[in-house]
């Protein structure tokens, strides 16, 4: 039985690579879908779910972390595998926070990829190799206690969250309106709501948060 899924990746070498990975060593893994941001990826996965979702972590308007974060809001079996460049250990550990399932780094995406959704589609874990077990253990029992912890503590919602990449980006408010199809009043409401919660009041500011918090990375 074919395993479906989605790429998301704003690169097009990037997917187009790993579709020719998967055709010549993986048939039975089809490509239904191809995302260029996070938001695409959203729509693609309303309209027709797939198996396995495989996730950019570093996109434009809606980056991997948030859009997994909606897709299991939306189906809580869904199952996601992140590709991204930074190993680092803050990163590896927000992401699986998410409810993800796979992480994979992109220089080892051509060995990995296929045992990654293999793995992910029959419900285990498969973080790249160059992780760590230690990692793994430590990410793994952490995870949803964590998150859980953040989100009650006043954190951002997703959509301020979105609102705070686009800002980062460097969209100005009717830009960011037009993106998200809501209102330039709303959008000023989310700024003042992000402005208080946050006790950040300049853009400058604002941006250092964004990268630190890995809503959007260089």
């Amino acid at each position: 039985m074919a395993i479906r899924i989605i790429i998301a990746n704003n690169y097009t070498i990037v997917t187009e690579g790993i579709k020719a990975v998967l055709k010549r060593i993986a048939p039975d893994i089809i490509t239904t879908g191809e995302a260029s941001n996070g938001n695409q990826a959203l729509k693609l996965a309303k309209k027709s779910p797939v198996d396995v979702y495989v996730l950019d972590i570093t996109m434009p308007s809606l980056n991997g972390i948030d859009t997994a974060i909606r897709l299991l809001r939306e189906n809580k079996t869904a199952k996601i595998i992140f590709i991204s460049m930074h190993n680092n250990e803050s990163m590896i550990e927000k992401a699986l926070q998410t409810g993800a399932k796979g992480y994979l780094l992109k220089e080892n995406i051509v060995n990995e990829i296929a045992k990654a959704i293999y793995a992910v589609h029959r419900g285990g874990y498969y973080l790249d190799p160059s992780i760590s077990n230690i990692m793994i253990d430590k990410l793994i029992g952490e995870s949803k206690n964590k998150i859980k912890s953040e989100t009650g503590r006043g954190k951002l919602t997703t959509k301020e969250r979105e609102i705070v990449q686009l800002i980062a980006e460097g969209m100005a408010n009717k830009e960011i309106a037009r993106e998200l199809k809501i209102s330039i009043n709303t959008v000023h409401t989310h700024r003042n709501n992000i402005a208080n919660k946050l006790n950040i009041h300049k853009q400058t500011e604002l941006v250092q948060y964004a990268f630190r918090e890995n809503i959007i990375q260089l």
